[in-house]
């Protein structure tokens, strides 16, 4: 009937100038289509208002109003329906819409007032779809309303008869009218919300329809973060059902029911396999043996795994498809604006068509456009927010696991790779589902597009469609070298970083050796393997790019250059070509997107299978120990008990039986490895239990053998989530000896400790750890070793004071594990373990009346096994210097530990045989006396340096506002001032031949206006042709000259600066940076400038020309078009100035937010034992949700911001395609339809560059920062020059060695006190000078300042007529030698540890590792002298490292030799070996000593007491020790005397 109607009507409506639509269809289908709207989604919007209600509203005015008019509405249309029955019963017969329209309208009107107070009571506060109703209404109202003007102007007299259908229409328009003024406006919030109650709540969820499609509710932060830069309290709410405690339990259920679920199938499979097996079930069946069945049931068992991937669709499903819902929706109506460009093409070229058609296409492009754009970035907005939620079910649902894994688990996934699953995976499924769409939007683009194509240009099409697939191995090609090469570059970024950081950690012996050349080479020799990758990855990116621009052009010029030759009556007019190029441009985003969603839907599979083997790991069984309060008198049983680490592995523990009753206290002793801290764990249900029973009584505090200390303050980690109470917590310090050290941090209990309680000594975190499990008020204890990391007076204090008889935990049950004898005979009982079982047990008396292992044992710990027990000690350095690196701040000597974490055993044992050589230097070893005299006055240097290096850390400064141009301007120079503008006027170029090219083709389409004929097709292909050939080579020239050349001149001099300034920065540079920090502009701030910037730089170049493009064409072809330009370009400019500075800082915010969630967690899962043993799972599972929310938090405004610029940045678009079509209508007359065709698809193309552009400044402005970060420690002070040419000693200076220092004094840093004070003092050649004094007194700064680590204050140093502050830094510290306390070895070959140089020959290497008694250890090597050392040279004990620094002074032989002797390194034994080579091979040297055992240098030529940092007393020993002074009391202390 319709189809009828128009063509009888076409005159009526489109060839007039007052166009007009039937009556017929005024009265059905413009009525009738908003009513089907409504109709048809209503019932879905019931149902899902139901499901989700938010709490209702009270009756407002504005509701009731709305009410009100609806009845009214539903009243008038009635009317109409009963004049119509009114006339049928006066005999005037009215055709059928007379009543159906009225009935349906009143019916709809009815379901709109319904769904008003429907809303109302589930709570929603804008309604989207009557807005929808209303809005569709009204603008189908606007034809019977102008048409129903005109006919009553002319002034028809039936019209005029039918007063009542008039008067019933204008009110029926007017109030549909003002339903859609009201429903822009909002109600109030419901009852009982978040609203009312959150005091910086996210106004999204109070928004309008209207504000939340174009996402107004944003502006607000937009401004805020314009004006000021943001800060955490600017952050909104996180949404609650985006936050952890909604979306991890809706996922963790989706998870445990999939587990169920397969197990369920599991059990069914098997029993269904065990009947098929069954006897007689098949007459030939043949019999199968108990083993192969077992081999069914095994495979049987690995063929159903639960799958994540389905609990993730179960749970983030539903809400991703409304998004996907979206997508289609768009990808339909991107196909509409071709058409329109097609009818406005004809439309030009018809020259009677009304000017109204042309407005109107202009208009309905512009509407097209808009709702493409709104409908996208709905999608957008619902895929993130899935991406948001996946991520944070992810992270949860991983650290939930990680804190109930067993030990067998945790082998299998190391700390570094769970993390990983945090964060690359669950990133990698967050940036998957913004793209996943593209799965099956991109095949139905690509079908809808070549479906028109083919409707436009016939089979020529396929011409086209050819060099696209053509084009895709290309690229594949590309993609996956460019990946082999990322993986290359990655490896030696690794190696670079990995050595970077061994310099980082060993830098004060890089300086003290003037080795920093050959570890700079040795970088700059990776950087340089680095750069060649970068530069085979430039080529291909070039070549890619090459690609990715020519392809549309590429394909263009093969379809119209076939279809113009197939046939001779194939004429190229406007319509086709342009129709066309929007097509092919339309086929490039899927054709690109597709391989690339492909290839990350593979990563996230691979995700997907490391987090679901993660998941599916088995758990610790909670039943394993039984904690119900049975009422034996024993607090802890152990009947029949097998224990191991894992299921399959042998036991551990064997037939173990151990009774301890309530309120008594258990030693367990035993040799290194037999099992003491594995009983412990058993004991805490950490070990799988093979069979037997355990049973404790009450609740457990647990002191682990290694504190574990988190990243909090002092009280916070006492406290460990249990209130604050002043009395008791100052008894838990007094108790665990934690007063004094809290005088000396610099915060008292409120200091912040560093990770792994890396600003504490090993003794006080142990100690802080005991205070933890005091406080905790357990009913048992279990105390693993907690003694042996502090010194023996201390132990002693802790034990009277807490653990002992008459201790604050008398009366409770107390298990400990120790290797202090002199304990012993206080304990109620003893248990013996050997071998993991249970030797003996009983009270101290009994058991050495037994006279079995234990009395063996107590036999046993006698002086010639303490060389034994110092391989262990070794071994036990070796595994605490791998779980607590170096600290930042006690790089200082002076600064050691109080009480470095050492095996106390041996030194306990020894101070019993009173056999206690005194160590001064160090308080572990100090009389208690002593260290009370110390306490007395805490103002010693020392502690007033941590005072003051603990605030010498600064926060790293953030830059906020604008980045300055000068650091764009820094890149420039680094690239070449005038080889960037040189590449920016290329960038220009490329863009000219594109226009041209376009140009042509608009000429080449009005040849078939002239004549209806191609005669100069051949011409016309060729210039097309040579246009976008050339094109593409100068995108080639651009990106070689760009990537390969310039970029990489910029990385390298870049990197290099750096390097230089830091190798080139004093020690006390290196004590204020964190190596961390150090390494992260090593890292992450020059892989930005490698291969971030140069990106961001070259799409920032093409969008920014390619706009240009299109606002030239256009106002060349359409002068008044600049009018219009200006305004649209100062709106372009406030959106982006408003976004840049808002999406900026929270992208610095989140990723400042970031970290905490990775550190949180690894230091969660090294303390899961001490978690789980305090019960305390649920307060850090929340503690980690809420790091989550807080990063999720900046993070959502972030996803937003996006949408909001993309909002308004693409209206700005859809402006410039409106102006270009309605110039291009108004000059009709003027423009041939090829450059209308030109001017509008050129427009139609502005949106996604002036996207980009945005987009690509902000990341710009994110990425230029790194240059900034890289330029700043480029510009660091730098320590005197390496060498100074004039002032160059003869070759062989120091000729004798004599030392004199005249009025010397020093501090460490500018603003701190003095560390020497005018030290005047001359030793001669060959002299043995050793240098004692108290810790603080200044000996380890006087070798540093012979080594110029420290400058001088005040006064001199002259060796051998040389004063050394004039020399070069190589020259003076090449002619020292000193063997540094703390041994450093750095990875790579043994004989590059000792001659990095190559200086000289292997016979000489040889020789020296003999005399330092290494010789055996290597020979036995197979790679001898190229025997591999590892990081920090972990494979090799401490005492042989330090062996491996004697042996390094043998090579190098100076006239000097200070020896900064090491305290717990090493044994008796090496210690002499050492002291023999020193006095043999060192005869004729000047020596200085820092002695820590005093029967070392009591056969040196003179002894330097230093106290205070000045000199006290200084002679021969022999006099000394007669003077009776400070001197002698050392010895005495030491038993010397």
């Amino acid at each position: 009937m319709l189809v009828l109607l128009f063509s009888q009507d076409s005159n009526f409506t489109k060839h007039t100038n007052l166009p007009d639509l039937p009556a017929c269809f005024q009265l059905s289908v413009l009525p009738w289509a908003p009513c089907i709207f409504l109709w048809l989604t209503s019932p879905f919007y019931i149902l899902y208002l139901k499901m989700n209600n938010r709490g209702y509203i009270m009756m407002s005015i504005l509701n009731r109003i709305k009410t009100v008019l609806g009845l009214i509405l539903w009243i008038v249309c009635w009317t109409d329906l009963f004049s119509s029955f009114h006339e049928m019963s006066q005999n005037q017969f009215k055709p059928p819409v007379y009543f159906v329209t009225p009935l349906v309208l009143g019916m709809t009107m009815l379901l709109a007032t319904f769904l008003i107070q429907y809303e109302r009571l589930k709570g929603v506060q804008s309604s989207g779809v009557l807005f929808i109703f209303w809005t569709i209404s009204v603008l189908f109202a606007i034809v019977p309303f102008r048409s129903k003007i005109m006919n009553a102007s002319q002034a028809e007299v039936s019209v005029w008869n039918d007063r009542l259908r008039f008067t019933t229409f204008y009110i029926y328009f007017g109030l549909t009218l003002l339903q859609l003024i009201l429903s822009c406006f909002n109600e109030k919030p419901p009852h009982f919300s978040s609203v009312v109650t959150d005091p910086n709540v996210c106004p999204e969820t109070t928004a309008g329809f209207i504000s939340k499609m174009t996402f107004w509710w944003f502006t607000s932060m937009a401004i805020k973060g314009y004006k000021s830069p943001l800060e955490n309290k600017d952050l909104w709410s996180l949404n609650k059902q985006d936050s952890s405690e909604l979306v991890v339990p809706n996922l963790l259920n989706e998870w445990e029911m999939e587990k169920s679920k397969a197990q369920s199938e599991q059990s069914v499979k098997e029993q269904a396999e065990f009947r098929k097996a069954g006897p007689g079930t098949e007459p030939n069946h043949v019999s199968v043996s108990p083993e192969e069945e077992e081999v069914l049931l095994s495979k049987r068992k690995e063929a159903r795994q639960p799958s994540f991937l389905r609990a993730l669709l179960r749970a983030f499903g539903p809400y991703f498809l409304i998004g996907s819902a979206f997508k289609l929706l768009q990808d339909l109506i991107t196909f509409v604006n071709p058409q329109l460009l097609r009818m406005l093409i004809n439309f030009t070229k018809q020259s009677q068509a009304p000017l109204w058609w042309g407005y109107s296409l202009a208009f309905l492009m512009f509407g097209a456009s808009l709702l493409q754009t709104l409908i996208l970035h709905q999608h957008f907005q619902y895929c993130f927010v899935t991406g948001m939620r996946l991520r944070t079910g992810i992270i949860g649902a991983i650290y939930r696991k990680s804190l109930v894994i067993t030990n067998e688990a945790k082998r299998s996934s190391t700390v570094g790779e769970v993390v990983n699953l945090m964060s690359v995976d669950a990133q990698r499924f967050m940036d998957l589902t913004t793209f996943l769409n593209m799965l099956w939007s991109a095949p139905l683009q690509i079908v809808l597009a070549l479906f028109f194509l083919w409707q436009n240009l016939g089979a020529s099409v396929l011409a086209g469609v050819a060099v696209m697939v053509l084009l895709i191995p290309f690229n594949a090609f590309i993609a996956m070298k460019t990946r082999t090469y990322q993986v290359e570059q990655m490896k030696y970024k690794d190696e670079r970083i990995k050595q970077m950081n061994e310099i980082l950690n060993g830098i004060k012996v890089l300086k003290l050796y003037a080795w920093e050349t050959s570890f700079q080479e040795k970088i700059l020799q990776i950087r340089q393997k680095e750069l060649n990758v970068l530069r085979k990855t430039a080529y291909l990116s070039a070549l890619s790019t090459m690609a990715w621009i020519s392809a549309p052009f590429l394909v263009a010029l093969t379809t119209f250059a076939v279809f113009v030759t197939v046939r001779e009556e194939n004429v190229l007019d406007a319509e086709k070509a342009f129709v066309s190029l929007s097509l092919f441009n339309i086929l490039r985003f899927p054709l690109n997107m597709l391989p690339q969603v492909i290839s990350s839907i593979v990563q996230a599979s691979v995700s997907l299978k490391r987090i679901q083997d993660f998941l599916s790991h088995d758990e610790l069984d909670p039943e394993s120990v039984d904690r119900r309060n049975n009422t034996s008198e024993y607090a802890v049983s152990v009947v029949n008990g097998k224990f191991s680490w894992a299921k399959q592995d042998q036991a551990i523990l064997d037939n173990i039986n151990v009774m301890v009753p309530q309120g008594s206290l258990l030693a367990v002793v035993g040799h290194v490895g037999c099992g003491k801290t594995s009983l412990v764990c058993a004991l805490l249900g950490e070990m799988e239990k093979l069979e037997g029973q355990i049973s404790i009584r009450g609740s457990v505090a647990y002191v682990p053998q290694q504190a574990w200390i988190q990243n909090a303050t002092v009280r916070d980690n006492i406290l460990f989530g249990r209130p604050y109470v002043e009395q008791k917590y100052r008894c838990v310090l007094e108790a665990c000896a934690l007063t004094p050290d809290l005088e000396v941090l610099p915060g008292g209990d409120q200091t912040e400790i560093g990770e792994k309680g890396i600003n504490l000594s090993g003794g006080q975190r142990q100690r802080v750890s005991l205070a933890r499990a005091l406080y905790s008020e357990a009913d048992v204890y279990l105390l693993d070793d907690p003694l042996s990391a502090v010194d023996a007076h201390v132990a002693k204090h802790i034990f009277d004071n807490v653990i002992g008889p008459e201790g604050a935990l008398k009366g409770k049950t107390r298990i400990l594990v120790t290797h202090g004898i002199s304990f012993l005979p206080q304990v109620d009982n003893i248990l013996v373990m050997v071998d993991g079982r249970v030797s003996e047990m009983g009270s101290y008396q009994d058991l050495l009346k037994q006279n079995g292992a234990f009395a063996e044992f107590l036999r046993n710990y006698s002086l010639e096994d303490i060389i034994e027990d110092d391989e262990i000690i070794d071994l036990l350095l070796d595994e605490e210097e791998e779980e607590f690196p170096d600290d930042a701040l006690s790089n200082h000597t002076d600064m050691v530990d109080n009480e470095p974490v050492v095996n106390e055993a041996r030194r306990q044992f020894m101070r019993q045989m009173s056999i206690m050589s005194n160590d001064p230097e160090n308080p572990k070893k100090m009389s208690r006396r002593r260290r009370c005299s110390e306490r007395k006055h805490p103002e010693s240097p020392t502690e007033k340096k941590e005072l003051k290096v603990e605030k010498l850390i600064q926060a790293e400064t953030t830059e906020t506002g604008r980045v300055k141009l000068k650091v764009y301007w820094e890149y420039a120079k680094a690239v070449g001032p005038l080889l960037s503008l040189f590449i920016c006027f290329l960038y220009g170029c490329q863009s000219a031949t594109s226009i041209g090219a376009n140009f042509w083709l608009s000429e080449w389409t009005n040849d078939a206006l002239q004549n209806g004929t191609q005669h100069r097709a051949s011409t016309r292909v060729g210039v097309y042709a040579a246009l976008g050939l050339s094109q593409g080579a100068l995108v080639l020239l651009t990106c070689v000259l760009w990537r390969v050349y310039s970029m990489l001149k910029a990385a390298r001099a870049t990197h290099l600066h750096m390097l230089h300034a830091v190798l080139r920065a004093p020690q006390a540079f290196f004590e204020a940076t964190p190596s961390g920090r150090i390494l992260n502009r090593f890292s992450k701030d020059v892989d930005t400038i490698d291969s971030v910037i140069p990106d961001s730089i070259d799409i920032w170049m093409r969008t920014f020309w390619s706009t240009v493009n299109v606002l030239i064409a256009c106002s060349a072809l359409t002068p008044e078009f600049l009018v219009v330009t200006v305004p649209l370009m100062l709106l372009y400019c406030c959106v982006q100035r408003f976004y840049v500075a808002t999406s900026r800082q929270l992208k610095r915010l989140e990723s400042v937010s970031r970290s905490p969630i990775y550190s949180h967690f690894s230091e969660t899962i090294t303390g899961t034992s001490v978690i789980r043993a305090y019960g305390r799972n649920t307060a850090f599972v929340l503690l980690s949700d809420m790091k989550v929310d807080e990063n999720q938090k900046s993070y959502y405004p972030g996803i937003v911001s996006n949408r909001w610029l993309g909002v308004r940045i693409e209206f700005i678009g859809n402006c410039i395609v409106l102006f270009a079509a309605l110039f291009a209508v108004i000059g009709k007359e003027k423009l041939s339809p090829g450059l209308v065709g030109l001017s509008v698809s050129y427009a139609l193309q502005v949106t996604m560059s002036l996207n980009w552009m945005v987009r690509m400044t902000s990341d710009l402005e994110s990425n230029i920062v790194a240059v900034e970060r890289v330029k700043e420690y480029s510009e660091t002070v730098t320590e005197a020059p390496w060498i100074v040419k004039d002032k160059q000693p003869p070759p062989d200076w120091p000729p004798k060695g004599n030392v004199e220092f005249i009025d010397y004094s020093v501090r460490y840093r500018e603003g701190l006190d003095l560390v020497l004070r005018n030290i005047s003092l001359e030793v001669k050649g060959g002299e043995k000078i050793g240098i004692v004094g108290r810790t603080g007194a200044g000996k380890s700064s006087m070798t540093l300042c012979l080594f110029r680590l420290l400058e001088a204050a005040d006064g001199e140093i002259v060796i051998d007529e040389v004063k050394i502050s004039e020399i070069g830094l190589h020259d003076l510290r090449s002619k020292l030698t000193i063997i540094p306390q703390e041994p450093v070895l750095f990875s790579g070959t043994l004989r590059m540890n000792l001659d990095p140089f190559e200086k000289y020959s292997d016979e000489e290497v040889w020789k020296v590792l003999e005399l330092s008694h290494l010789k055996k250890f290597v020979s036995n090597q197979a790679s001898k002298l190229e025997l591999e050392c590892s990081e920090g040279g972990e494979n090799l004990s401490v005492g042989q490292r330090q062996l491996v620094c004697l042996a390094r002074a043998l090579l190098r032989k100076t006239r000097i030799l200070v020896l900064d002797e090491a305290t717990a390194a090493v044994d008796l034994e090496t210690d002499n070996l050492i002291q023999s080579t020193i006095r043999t091979q060192f005869e004729d040297c000047t020596v200085f000593t820092i002695a820590h055992r005093l029967n070392t240098i009591m056969d040196y030529t003179r002894v330097l007491v230093l106290d205070k940092g000045k000199i006290a007393e200084f002679d021969t020993p022999a006099n000394l020790l007669a003077q009776k002074g400070i001197f002698y009391g050392m010895a005495k202390d030491a038993g010397l005397v």
